[in-house]
């Protein structure tokens, strides 16, 4: 009996701790279960999250590649765009040319056959038409050659046709039509107002004008000959027709000057022999003005 009681209570032990096992175990197998569920939650929500990201990253990449595409297309239509405004400004150009070149063309035909009429008033020798179409013809489309030529036809033709009008006012000046001398003087010098022998035409100007009681005119075109240096063998003449000028002006001191740089510079001359009595006259004019200046009453005050 007592054999049996221990088998018995041997075998109640391994059944409570077969129970305790099998609570343990079952306990195990939830706490087990728990972190299987965690686990599977967490990798739930990182497949989420892997998912997102990918995506984000695939659309991230395709907003880039296409802002990249967009801007190679951008860049290649510009470039396009540029080229094909680059040829178009060549072609415009290029018919331009074209339409320059025809009009220059058309305008060298036509400047041709001016030339070829103008030379031909050249070859007569028709100085006034010459002078009078030069500036028109000018303005053509002329070739260097003719352009020089033309301009130097028209110079000689100014220079003597201008000594032609000059030696008609000597002409007219010796037959005392001081008026007509004068018109023909100063056309002379409006004909070819740099040509050398424009100082003798302002002499014998001023000479004409000074016998037409117009002094002050003729002043001014003594002064100019006595100034020059182109003929300066005129320059003893201006200065004795300045002197005579201002005296008939009243201006003595001015004639007084003009006749003591006569003296001084040109002391030998027939002039300076003519000038030395008259500068003394002048000078006792002057002087005599100045006395009776000083000689004269005052006004009584009112």
């Amino acid at each position: 009996m007592r054999d049996v009681d221990d088998e018995v209570r041997q075998i109640k032990k391994e059944i409570v701790e077969s129970r305790g096992l099998i609570i343990k175990t079952n306990n195990l197998v939830n706490a087990l279960g728990a972190d299987i569920k965690s686990i599977a939650k967490r990798q739930a929500g990182y497949e989420r999250r892997l998912n997102w990201n990918s995506g984000v990253a695939i659309a991230v990449i395709g907003v880039l590649s296409f802002v990249g595409l967009k801007l190679y297309f951008d860049a290649q239509t510009g470039g396009l765009r540029s080229e094909k405004a680059e040829a178009e400004a060549a072609a415009e150009q290029l018919r331009q040319d074209l339409s320059d070149e025809v009009r220059r063309s058309s305008d060298r035909g036509t400047a041709a056959t001016k030339a070829a009429r103008f030379y031909e008033l050249i070859r007569e020798r028709k100085r006034a038409e010459v002078i009078r179409q030069y500036p028109s013809m000018a303005k053509e489309a002329l070739s260097p050659a003719e352009a020089a030529m033309f301009r130097d036809y028209e110079q000689q033709f100014r220079q003597a046709l201008s000594l032609e009008v000059y030696q008609k006012g000597l002409q007219l000046a010796a037959g005392k039509k001081q008026e007509e001398a004068i018109a023909r003087f100063e056309e002379a010098i409006d004909l070819h107002p740099k040509g050398t022998h424009i100082p003798a035409v302002k002499y014998a100007l001023a000479s004409s004008l000074r016998k037409e009681k117009r002094p002050a005119e003729a002043l001014v075109y003594a002064q100019q000959v006595a100034d020059q240096t182109v003929d300066s063998s005129l320059q003893p003449d201006g200065w004795w027709l300045v002197a005579l000028c201002a005296r008939d002006l009243d201006d003595l001191d001015t004639a007084k000057d003009a006749l003591k740089t006569l003296i001084n510079k040109w002391p030998r001359s027939a002039l300076a022999r003519e000038a030395r009595p008259l500068f003394r006259e002048v000078t006792r004019e002057i002087w005599s003005g100045k006395q009776a200046a000083t000689t004269t009453p005052a006004a009584p005050a009112q």
